[in-house]
């Protein structure tokens, strides 16, 4: 899949018009399917009324609200009681996977148990837009502190499509959000890379290859050295865009 790994959603033009050259065509060209399931998985923020502003296009994260052709719901929890004719031709029509945040690992179980997991491999032209949790299931792992919920097995693990893990919502301090101290704590138990990114940053993967998209602030943390072993990044230096006049 094309990846738009988001921290905020799509939430400034550098991220919309990199969306765009994702799915090859206008936004208001291409049909998507928004998916809240992880929203559920979090007590801060599902079931109830952040769903459904996020369904609706109303949330303080710019997803589903960006002028689509068309939107429709993939409900994860509900597709094991269907048969798969009834939603595997619909994702493999879709231009575009909307994928809201919340608990990762919820998120995680319930793209295994419906089978969007095994899908995903086939879906070469579809892009794959997450939101915070929703970016973070890529990732091979996310480490405790933002674990709410756990599923039955115990199994704390995540997709792995991407050999890098993120902290999401990079704030400065005393606002909401990780700070930097946060981020570097966080860091410090994760064992493979790792990045911090604000809500105006996103992670592109295409076909391996890795960039940013920014107008606002991200850091890598842990890297891999010239001889693939990982080393600490934390210098507290912020890295910007390329075209952040300030840079």
């Amino acid at each position: 899949m094309k990846l738009l790994l988001t921290s905020g959603g799509v939430t400034n033009a550098s991220i919309r018009d990199a969306l765009a050259e994702l799915l090859g065509k206008q936004i208001e060209e291409s049909t998507a399917l928004c998916i809240p399931t992880a929203m559920y998985g979090h007590p801060r923020v599902g079931p109830g009324v952040r769903a459904w502003e996020f369904t609706s296009g109303n949330s303080e994260n710019p997803m589903v609200e960006l002028g689509w052709k068309s939107v429709g719901v993939l409900e994860l929890t509900a597709l094991p009681s269907i048969d798969d004719e009834r939603w595997v031709p619909l994702v493999r029509q879709t231009d575009a996977l909307l994928v809201a945040g919340g608990d990762v690992l919820y998120l995680c179980h319930w793209m295994r148990e419906s089978g969007l997991a095994d899908l995903l491999p086939s879906l070469g032209e579809t892009v794959w837009v997450g939101l915070s949790a929703g970016s973070m299931v890529m990732t091979p792992v996310v480490g405790d502190d933002f674990i709410q919920w756990r599923p039955p097995n115990g199994d704390d693990t995540t997709l792995g499509l991407v050999d890098f893990s993120i902290c999401p919502h990079l704030a400065a301090d005393g606002m909401p959000g990780n700070s930097m101290a946060e981020a570097e704590q966080w860091a410090a138990g994760i064992p493979n890379p790792a990045y911090a990114m604000d809500d105006q940053t996103a992670i592109r993967v295409v076909d391996g290859a890795v960039d940013f998209v920014s107008e606002g602030h991200w850091q890598p943390l842990r890297t891999l050295s010239s001889d693939g072993d990982l080393a600490d990044d934390l210098t507290g230096t912020v890295r910007r865009s390329p075209s952040d006049p300030t840079t």
